[in-house]
């Protein structure tokens, strides 16, 4: 008899097995005591298929990064000024894309790839590059660049979700001057200081005057250190000395100022206690008020009111020669800049002049705004006249980009060399929307590398400058305000009183 099949076995594979080994199923048959062999050289004989490898993704953890190296394509390391390279390119494409407090995030997630490239991320000369591309700083204020780096971050973040601290600088003179009176030098009747500009550079404040006085104050310690007075001479009009702009530089190692009758003083503040030098003396009569006057990098720059065709003076700011004199900015303005030597009003301006690293200059008045190009010959890059008219006050400008309010209350901030728009927000209205409810005359305003400042009705206000969304108030009020300045650590503002309220976003 047959022996019955394994039970794991189908009846079809049974078929074929008898036909392949030549019996009709009865174990007994010629062929039946090899089928036992027969089968196990088939089973050698049918070799399992290897398959064709697929493509696979592989996911390195963070901890397979610490301990492992990364290889390109070709089977080779990928070398550090690659490496280098790459990260700036990121770090340059995030910041436009998502802002600059996002290339940090997006740099640690970089340097997580593997040691190789965390290595990279220790090199002094990329963290310097990363500080100038992102943060448009050349300076060094901490011991390493990569600290450098950490801290304008740090700081720029504090500045975002208002987290900062309040305090008062106060002078430690006495803030009153006496009038001048005639020819004999007699006082007349006692008038309270007005501070009318607010410079900062570094670690230090500039405030200059009504009386043509500048105080400097060192801002970590919130020390009052030296009061630089002008040269006195023959005036014109009881504010013909007020200050009407101050050039400070980082290490407050020299402060240029000058006044509304045209003068320019220079002076080491931190040189001991001397005398400014009038660098130029101005001619009134002849040339109008210096209504503003501001500097940056090789240039000093002087806004003129009262005479037609005299609105500019470009100086060289290292020789201290005269390059140019002309322009029509100010001419519809001529009577209210005589009026400004006779009656000060902090709040209502002439017109403004502010001066970028790049040797680009932006000037405006109620009417027209217009950016000029300072380098080799002074010439007009553009121009746009406002249909709304422009709240002076408001004026401000960085390396890069401006700020000004029409009289609606739309601030906008625009590309210095194209005047292109980057942003376009209401600040006439509190918390970014409902009814208006913010008072535009008067208003102040001032920009740093990443944020507006307005100061209308005593609250100062911060938007994001590439997006102009609403961050948030400052708590503390400003009564009467009458400057305000900012850079990417500090804010501050005066009031009518003298007094100087400094926020302090440092990390």
């Amino acid at each position: 008899m047959s022996s019955p099949p394994p039970s794991h076995v189908g009846e079809a594979s049974t078929s074929r097995q008898r036909s392949r080994n030549g019996n009709n199923g009865n174990g007994n048959g010629n062929n039946g005591n090899g089928s036992g062999s027969s089968r196990s050289r088939r089973q050698r004989r049918r070799r399992p298929q290897t398959p064709t490898p697929s493509p696979q993704v592989v996911v390195i953890t963070s901890q397979e990064a610490s301990t492992s190296t990364y290889y390109n394509l070709n089977g080779g390391v990928w070398p550090e000024p690659f490496v280098e390279s790459l990260a700036l390119q990121l770090a340059l494409d995030t910041s436009l894309s998502h802002g600059r407090l996002a290339v940090a995030p997006t740099l640690a997630i970089l340097f997580q790839v593997c040691t190789t490239w965390r290595a990279v991320s220790r090199s002094e000369l990329l963290w310097q590059n990363l500080v100038r591309i992102v943060w448009n700083s050349t300076d060094l204020h901490r011991p390493t660049w990569r600290e450098e780096f950490i801290y304008l971050h740090s700081t720029s973040r504090n500045f975002r979700v208002s987290r900062y601290s309040y305090y008062v600088l106060r002078p430690s003179d006495h803030l009153l001057a006496a009038a001048p009176g005639g020819d004999d030098g007699g006082a007349a009747d006692q008038l309270p200081l007005l501070c009318l500009r607010l410079v900062l550079a570094g670690d230090h404040l500039a405030v200059g005057f009504s009386d043509g006085s500048v105080r400097i104050f060192h801002l970590p310690s919130r020390l009052h250190l030296q009061t630089i007075h002008p040269l006195l001479r023959d005036h014109l009009g009881l504010f013909s000395r007020a200050v009407s702009g101050i050039v400070l530089q980082p290490l407050a190692d020299r402060v240029v100022f000058a006044s509304l009758d045209g003068d320019i003083h220079v002076a080491s503040p931190l040189g001991g206690p001397t005398s400014a030098r009038r660098a130029y003396l101005g001619d009134v009569v002849n040339d109008g008020a210096l209504v503003d006057f501001t500097g940056g990098g090789r240039f000093w720059v002087g806004l003129y009111a009262g005479v037609p065709g005299r609105a500019f003076r470009v100086w060289d700011a290292d020789s201290e020669e005269l390059l140019f004199m002309g322009g029509s900015l100010t001419d519809p303005e001529s009577v209210m800049g005589w009026h400004m030597l006779t009656e000060i009003r902090p709040t209502e301006f002439v017109g403004r002049i502010r001066v970028a690293s790049q040797g680009l200059a932006v000037g405006v008045t109620s009417l027209r705004a217009l950016v000029l190009d300072l380098e080799q010959h002074v010439e007009v890059m553009g121009e746009e006249t406002s249909r709304r008219g422009i709240i002076v006050g408001s004026v401000d400008a960085n390396d890069d980009a401006f700020v000004m309010v029409d009289t609606r209350g739309t601030a906008s901030v625009r590309q210095l060399r194209t005047l292109e728009e980057m942003s376009r927000f209401s600040v006439s209205h509190r918390g970014g929307g409902g009814a208006p409810s913010v008072p535009l005359r008067g208003m102040l305003g001032c920009i740093n590398n990443m944020y507006v400042m307005m100061c209308a009705g005593g609250t100062i206000r911060v938007w994001d400058a590439a997006q102009g969304e609403y961050l948030y108030s400052l708590r503390e009020w400003v009564e009467e305000a009458t400057a305000l300045a900012a850079d990417d650590r500090h804010i501050v503002a005066t009031s009518s009183d003298s007094t100087i309220h400094m926020w302090d976003y440092g990390a």
